[in-house]
């Protein structure tokens, strides 16, 4: 083994063995192997918590994850890719004894042994082996005459890094450049580092330098710089919706990277910009009671120590709702919703829960268009075709609630009772069936009825059955019609009817009565039939007479003659009178002296018109 200084190895106990100087001041952050077989992946620069780079050589670091049951490689001093002048050396770490530790150098198996630990004296490339953790990740060891080294531990956003370029020997270098991706990054630098400090994502990628030793152009090989993310984006998780007076809880979720121990983060809440919450540690924000000017869109922010890593979540639109409408009541004044006709209806409604600001709108039946608003509806007098069933609807503008329908009722008090049949009095016979009925003109239902009898209460119901009267049935009836206002009957109308006189007469009497009144009826038949018979009689004859008579002048009349005329005077100058016919007669009966017992003919009648 001519690349192992015999007097530098360790971890076999072997006295005598040169001590690393401040050994006891190393903090190794392990780096994960990725890989197996020999297969060596292109040298990667990462780095831990600990450790800055310092350039000292003194301090020693691991490739692997801390704690992690993989075998691990610390190479001191801590830098990537190490160079053989540095005195680099390299220790193995791993699960089992250290006499189980093999090595291996450029992808061959080298020796196996119980050392850990030895001082490379040639460049390659090597890893170790534990047969209770496996492969470690490898460590390269350059001799070229230009380097290009990146601390070597995990570089996490914020970081503070620098990259140095480095000849053998630390001979002077001059215009040192550095390149990213092959892009040259614009200038030339004096000294021979390039600081990355704060560290962002976009530092990741492939560097190497250039510069002239002794007028030399030299270039260095690449290395790989990644750069990993300090903690991941936030995530803001939190309800959509919430109805006002709940609480709200919001939580900035943001997961830390694993390859450092966590460092205190501050998370910061805002809504439409402005902050709300923070900055805090928790990462949870709590509003006891949120109301409808808490709803908006909401963000949060974490930052490291120092604000190196600011990074922001997407905004969540949180909606708060006013408590919806319900338990909608609706009462009446009359208690019950039962109005006189002409009386004054008070309509109230209440909710038993809902923020505001409330609307209330009055409906009744099928009507589309709202009867009012306002928590209060008034009827000043109400009238029959008011009555229906009426309900209350309640908004806030998020939710809408309805009462129960309340059946409102107009009650129309009777009026105009009266009994049929009439007419006010009535005689009827001992033993007739007698029926007498009551009604009302208006009033609504139900209507009782009540019979009197002289003033006395005798029957309920709108019809009287009397049956076969006798004479103590004689007497005057009235009937009361009664509706009410409530079932408790707070308002009773009464509706009284005229009185009807009954008349009762004993059979005896009866014969009497009826044959005095067909006597009666047959003379008046008998007179009426007379005078139409004489009045036909005498028109007839009139009529005769007109017929036989001549134009020329009648004689005089004798003495005794009764002479019925019609005389129409007209006064007209130098014209004799003549006979007409009037188109109206007015007849003047007149009686003239005749001969003792001569008959008069019915041709002694006429009429003389001048």
């Amino acid at each position: 083994m001519g690349d192992v200084s015999r007097q530098e190895q360790l971890g076999n106990g072997a006295p005598g063995r040169k001590e690393l100087p401040n050994s006891s001041s190393l903090k190794p952050v392990a780096i994960q192997s990725r890989h197996t077989g020999d297969r060596w992946p292109q040298q990667r620069v990462t780095a831990s918590a600990h450790g800055r780079g310092h350039g000292d050589g003194r301090e020693a670091h691991t490739l692997g994850l801390a704690g992690a049951q993989t075998t691990q490689l610390l190479v001191e001093p801590p830098w990537r890719p190490a160079v053989l002048w540095d005195q680099v050396r390299l220790t193995c770490r791993g699960l089992g004894t250290t006499s189980a530790t093999t090595w291996y150098k450029d992808g061959q198996r080298w020796v196996q042994n119980s050392w850990n630990r030895f001082t490379v004296s040639k460049s390659g490339t090597y890893k170790c082996q534990r047969h209770g953790s496996g492969l470690s990740p490898p460590v390269t060891v350059l001799n070229d005459q230009l380097v290009l080294q990146v601390p070597a531990r995990t570089l996490l956003e914020g970081d503070e890094v620098k990259l140095r370029c480095r000849v053998r020997q630390d001979t002077s270098v001059s215009r040192v450049r550095f390149y990213q991706d092959g892009k040259d990054l614009g200038e030339y630098f004096r000294g021979a580092e390039l600081s990355l400090s704060p560290l962002q994502p976009n530092h990741s990628g492939r560097y190497h330098c250039a510069g002239s030793v002794r007028f030399w152009p030299l270039s260095s090989s690449p290395v790989t710089v990644t750069v990993h993310e300090l903690f991941t984006v936030p995530v803001l998780e939190g309800p959509p919706e919430l109805i006002e007076g709940s609480p709200l809880n919001l939580s900035c979720l943001s997961t830390p990277n694993t390859l450092r121990p966590p460092a205190p983060l501050l998370h910061l809440f805002y809504r439409d910009g402005q902050l709300v919450g923070g900055p805090q540690v928790s990462p949870q924000l709590l509003v006891p009671a949120v109301g409808v000017s808490d709803s908006g869109n909401y963000s949060c922010q974490v930052r490291s120590e120092g604000e190196a890593v600011q990074k922001s979540s997407a905004r969540l639109c949180i909606t708060v709702r006013r408590v919806p409408v319900s338990g909608v009541s609706l009462w009446a004044q009359p208690p019950g919703g039962q109005v006189a006709l002409g009386d004054r209806l008070v309509l109230s409604c209440a909710v038993a829960a809902g923020t505001g600001p409330l609307s209330f709108t009055w409906h009744r039946g099928d009507l589309g268009t709202p009867l009012g608003t306002g928590p209060r509806l008034e009827l000043q007098h109400v009238g029959d075709n008011d009555s229906g069933h009426y309900q209350c609807r309640v908004s806030n503008g998020d939710s809408v609630a309805e009462s129960v329908p309340l059946n409102v009722t107009v009650v129309v008090p009777v009026a105009n009772a009266t009994i049929t049949p009439g007419p006010l009095s009535h005689q009827v016979q001992t033993g007739d069936p007698v029926t007498l009925c009551c009604s009302v003109q208006v009033g609504s239902a139900p209507v009782t009825f009540t019979w009197l009898h002289n003033g006395q209460e005798v029957a309920q119901g709108p019809v009287l059955e009397l049956g076969d009267v006798s004479v103590g049935h004689s007497g005057t009836y009235q009937c009361v019609a009664t509706n009410q206002l409530g079932q408790d009957g707070h308002r009773v109308f009464r509706a009284l009817s005229p009185e009807l006189a009954l008349e009762v007469t004993p059979q005896g009497h009866r014969g009497t009565v009826a044959a005095g009144v067909g006597g009666s009826l047959f003379f008046l038949v008998l007179l009426v039939a007379v005078i139409v018979a004489w009045h036909w009689w005498h028109r007839r004859a009139i009529r005769k007479h007109q017929e036989r008579a001549s134009p020329e002048p009648p004689a005089p009349p004798e003495e005794g003659e009764v002479l019925y005329t019609h005389i129409v005077s007209t006064k007209q100058a130098q014209r004799p009178p003549r006979v007409t016919v009037p188109q109206e007669r007015q007849v003047t009966y007149a009686e003239l002296p005749r001969p003792h017992r001569q008959p008069r003919e019915p041709s002694d009648i006429c009429e003389i018109v001048p």
